[in-house]
This record gives C-alpha cells, sequence and structure tokens, in this order.
C-alpha cells in the first residue's frame, strides 16, 4: 500500500536535521577540545608564577620552554626603539612597548603596556647600560587576513617577525619573546609589566553541554515529528 502523502517519509526534513546535529556535535566537540587547551594554559600560568626564574638558557633547553620565567641581561633597553603593539589589559585600550633585548640577545621583549591616555614615552636615543629583565617566555600570534598592517610605529598583532620586521631587527628569533615582569623603566610609573593573562574564565564545559544538550533536543524534535506522521 502506498503511503499517503501525509505520510511519506519526511526526507528534506531528515537532512537538514542531519546537518544541524552534525553542526551541533562539532561545536560541542570543539568546546571539549578547547577545555582541555584551556584547562593546560591555566596549569602552565600557575606553574609559571610559581617557579623562580632561571637562565634563558636553560628554559630555551626544556622541550616547551614557554611560560618559563627567565632572568636576562639587556643591554640599553631602557633607551632602546620600540613599536607599539595595541592592545587590551583589563578591558583598558592602550599599547605594549615591544624592543630588541640587545644585538648580543635576539629577542624582542614586551616591556610593559602604557594606557591609551598616556601619550609620554620613554627615549629612544639609544644606550649601553645594562638591564636586568626577569620576564616570561611567550609565544607569538601569527597576523590574519583581518589583521590591519604596520604603520606610524604600531603593531595590532603579537606576532613577532612582524614586530621584528617594523623594528628592523632581522636577527630577532621569530618564534619566542619575553614578556616583562619586572620594569625596564622603573622611574616611570606608566610603564606596566603585564607578564601573564590573569583571571582566565574557563567556561567552555558549560558551553559543550548546551551545545551537545541542544542536538539531543533536536533528536526528541525529530523523533517527535516521525511518531506523528506515521502512528496509526
Amino acid at each position: 500500500m502506498t503511503p499517503t502523502p501525509s505520510r511519506a517519509f519526511p526526507w528534506i526534513l531528515t537532512v537538514m536535521t542531519g546537518l544541524a546535529l552534525a553542526v551541533l556535535v562539532s561545536l560541542g566537540l570543539w568546546q571539549v577540545q578547547r577545555l582541555a587547551w584551556k584547562q593546560d594554559l591555566i596549569a602552565r600560568i600557575e606553574a609559571a608564577q610559581a617557579a623562580a626564574p632561571i637562565p634563558l638558557d636553560q628554559a630555551l633547553a626544556r622541550s616547551e620552554p614557554e611560560f618559563t620565567r627567565v632572568i636576562v641581561t639587556c643591554r640599553g633597553l631602557d633607551r632602546a626603539p620600540f613599536v607599539s603593539l595595541r592592545t587590551l589589559v583589563d578591558g583598558q585600550p592602550g599599547v605594549r612597548l615591544v624592543s630588541l633585548c640587545s644585538p648580543e640577545l635576539p629577542f624582542l621583549v614586551d616591556r610593559g603596556f602604557v594606557a591609551e591616555d598616556i601619550s609620554a614615552r620613554p627615549s629612544q636615543d639609544g644606550g649601553t647600560m645594562p638591564v636586568i629583565l626577569r620576564g616570561v617566555l611567550r609565544r607569538g600570534e601569527p597576523a590574519n587576513a583581518f589583521t590591519p598592517p604596520p604603520g606610524d610605529g604600531l603593531v595590532y598583532v603579537r606576532d613577532i617577525g612582524l614586530m621584528a620586521d617594523a623594528l628592523g631587527a632581522a636577527q630577532a628569533r621569530h618564534d619566542l619573546m619575553i614578556v616583562a615582569e619586572t620594569s625596564s623603566n622603573p622611574e616611570w610609573q606608566a610603564l606596566r609589566p603585564v607578564p601573564l593573562p590573569e583571571g582566565l574564565s574557563n567556561n567552555h564545559l558549560g558551553y559543550a553541554i548546551t551545545w551537545f544538550g541542544l542536538a539531543l533536543a533536536l533528536i526528541g524534535v525529530y523523533a517527535a515529528i516521525l511518531y506523528r506522521r506515521f502512528r496509526s
């Protein structure tokens, strides 16, 4: 017996439901992956905060040196040229001043944050006095198609290679930089070192539960529609 049109199998509905279900499950799995990544990130930050700084060569010998606290000496860092990295710190707009540590130590150094309402800047006339600095090794963030190009001493993403090019520091390492936790210019209080993110939120488990819950609800709705269509 041929089914009546009202009881024909809903292929279009089934395909649309399957596509929506695939999207919801994918989003849930992605949030589970993000949860593992965020938990690892928080653990590494907490370990870095509790650890004592070590010499840079010892840190670089580690299999994963990122978030290792180091102590370095940068000749003339307090008067070094810098580029300004646009950023937000605690919701406040401003820039981070990024310089080359020294020709002898070719690492970029994030010297600290300066709020947007402060126009003064440290001298860039060069110097030779050694600056002993404690900091944290961090990796960069590559620019993408939506990143504005650098200009007028401003960069818009923590792309180490991009900042090195803007500084004319071709010798600088592009894989790691030092984010200062002590100031290169302690006499200038406007420069505030911010080495590690604080108060990272971790809501990925809740997001995963939400996406998987929506997937289950979709299955329930689809099953109810089939039941009503084909019940005697």
